[in-house]
């Protein structure tokens, strides 16, 4: 096999802030001693995260086994994960941060499941893939992730199931959401549908357009890290791996 140096386009604040709970955490089991330390750790998590590459991969270019680094992993993004906000909790901070709307977007994360796997597969997206519910504010910065379904289960099935509009209605914060949760109770507004529409429905949907878009890139920034691009591990991770990215652009998010 051979070897060579590569990069990692995240900041050494993230190293420092990944390898502190990893620290931590080590403290608090009494772990005296690993192959990895703390920072070397949190450098291999973050680059299976952000660049997807395999535990192999990964094994090979820490000097580790590829089962020492899934177990690294799983470790770090658990700890990752506990840290995100419940939704209610998340809701409360928005509404206590003065945001004047919300937004509430789908977003599906391909997996390489096979055709004979239907529940996984999204007709919408024609692929396989799970289904994540994400809230964001208007400026696009993560508000709040859902776990993971199946690829087939439809937007507002998926809202309903997480008990985001029951949330967001106790919380009395407009949403702003596409056509997929037209029929969404509570405070969610979405734009007209059907043809023919009159003038004004059509200037309400360009204005909603326009409020709707710049939070609908909170998908493209979890996108960013790779592994969302396609899974290759067990599809139900998906949820996990997306409330542990949030934690981390939330933290970069804050500090810059």
């Amino acid at each position: 096999m051979l070897f060579y140096r590569a990069a990692v386009d995240l900041s050494r604040s993230m190293l420092n802030y990944v390898a502190g709970i990893i620290r931590s955490h080590r403290k608090a089991i009494r772990s005296t001693w690993r192959r990895l330390n703390p920072a070397q750790q949190a450098l291999l998590v973050l680059v299976y995260l952000r660049k997807g590459e395999t535990f192999t991969e990964l094994g090979a270019g820490f000097g580790v086994s590829a089962a020492t680094a899934w177990r690294y992993v799983e470790e770090t993004i658990g700890l990752l994960r506990a840290r995100a906000p419940k939704l209610r909790h998340a809701l409360r901070s928005a509404d206590r941060d003065g945001l004047h709307y919300l937004v509430l977007d789908g977003m599906l994360v391909h997996t390489d499941r096979v055709r004979a796997d239907r529940p996984y597969y999204s007709a919408k997206h024609r692929t396989h893939g799970m289904n994540i519910q994400v809230i964001a504010s208007p400026d696009g910065t993560i508000i709040w992730t859902s776990g993971s379904l199946p690829g087939s289960t439809h937007d507002l099935t998926a809202a309903r199931i997480w008990g985001i509009l029951r949330a967001l209605e106790q919380a009395g914060i407009l949403t702003l959401a596409d056509k997929g949760y037209q029929g969404a109770e509570g405070p969610v507004a979405t734009p007209y549908k059907g043809r023919d529409k009159p003038a004004s429905q059509k200037t309400a949907n360009r204005s909603h357009a326009r409020l709707r878009g710049p939070g609908e890139r909170a998908n493209a920034q979890l996108k960013s890290w790779r592994i969302l691009r396609k899974l290759r591990c067990c599809p139900h991770k998906a949820g996990k791996l997306c409330k542990a990215i949030a934690v981390l652009q939330n933290y970069e998010f804050a500090r810059g």
